[in-house]
């Protein structure tokens, strides 16, 4: 562990301007991603602000007849608050999903939304990766592939974005507010938060490093029947292969978003008009332009039927 300078923050501004003053200083809530990602130094921060103090705790209701979540909220708070069970299911469904209960118990939403990536390659620092060290290279081309992304990819970086929650929010329309140095807000639709690689996949979001994310808006209830289904290589405490969200109503029409296959949550609006006529069609169009490797193929024929069990299990309900 390299020394760093720590800082606890009594406010989102104050928070923001003690990084806007403090080149390469970070903010710290739960640390359940950060910390890992120092002890590997992966990440080297000097300075270390706790924003744990600052308030945005809470879920209150908006005019519009949403939810605003405080970027603070516990992943087990937000899972088990009542509203969210009963209106906005797919998102309780997805962060249990997630994490074991402890890490669940610290991770906040504004951190579940700026996780980095779990691709190996990233992770291992005798391995070449452009997101951790730009203009290095992508081992990942060459190597083992499998958990890694099918589309929305490029030649500088296949890695996947690993939150389950971003899906949920993805299906849900959600937005992530955000504040700055001057006390100014901003409103990000989710579809426009996460960036593809290109040839930056280092800049993972439009987050500006003078932003702090407040909380995330969710819209109205949209009804029907929300649903989470995850594939992954062992039960428990494994990042997705494959994830579908899916808000389905009783018509047969719904809303779709796909994990684990994509540097962020993938949703193709225009595929959705396809749920009536089978998962195959839906998947087509999600996986339009697909590049996958030898290792991942299969993630490809895996959206399709995973689809169709979460189609099946909405007729069900």
């Amino acid at each position: 562990m390299k020394p760093f300078r720590y800082e606890r923050a009594t406010s989102p501004e104050q928070a923001v301007m003690a990084r806007v003053r403090t080149p390469g200083a970070r903010f710290i809530a739960g640390g359940t991603n950060l910390l890992d990602l120092m002890k590997l130094q992966i990440e080297s921060p000097a300075h270390l602000i706790d924003i744990r103090h600052i308030g945005l705790d809470t879920i209150v209701p908006t005019s519009q007849g949403g939810l605003r979540i405080g970027a603070l909220v516990t992943n087990t708070d937000l899972a088990a608050d009542q509203r969210i069970r009963r209106d906005y299911g797919v998102l309780s469904r997805a962060i249990l999903a997630g994490a074991s209960g402890q890490l669940r118990n610290m991770a906040s939403v504004g951190g579940n939304l700026m996780q980095r990536t779990r691709c190996p390659y990233f992770y291992d620092t005798n391995q070449a990766c452009n997101k951790r060290q730009p203009g290095a290279g992508c081992a990942a081309m060459e190597g083992v592939s499998r958990q890694l992304g099918v589309i929305g990819t490029s030649d500088s970086c296949i890695a996947t974005h690993p939150s389950d929650m971003a899906v949920a929010l993805r299906v849900l329309n959600a937005g992530v507010e955000t504040v700055d140095a001057q006390g100014q807000t901003r409103m990000i639709p989710i579809e426009n938060f996460y960036c593809l690689p290109g040839n930056t996949p280092h800049i993972e979001s439009v987050i500006r490093p003078d932003e702090l994310i407040t909380a995330v808006i969710l819209p109205a209830p949209l009804g029907g029947v929300h649903l989470y289904q995850k594939v992954r290589d062992r039960a428990s405490y494994a990042f997705a292969l494959v994830s579908i969200a899916a808000v389905v109503q009783r018509d047969g029409t719904g809303l779709i978003a796909v994990g684990g296959i994509a540097p962020r949550p993938w949703r193709v609006e225009a595929a959705e008009a396809w749920l009536a006529h089978g998962a195959k069609l839906v998947a087509e169009g999600l996986l339009a332009g697909a590049r996958p490797r030898p290792d991942n193929v299969f993630k490809l024929t895996l959206v399709a039927r995973t689809l169709a069990a979460v189609m099946h299990r909405a007729k069900q309900a």
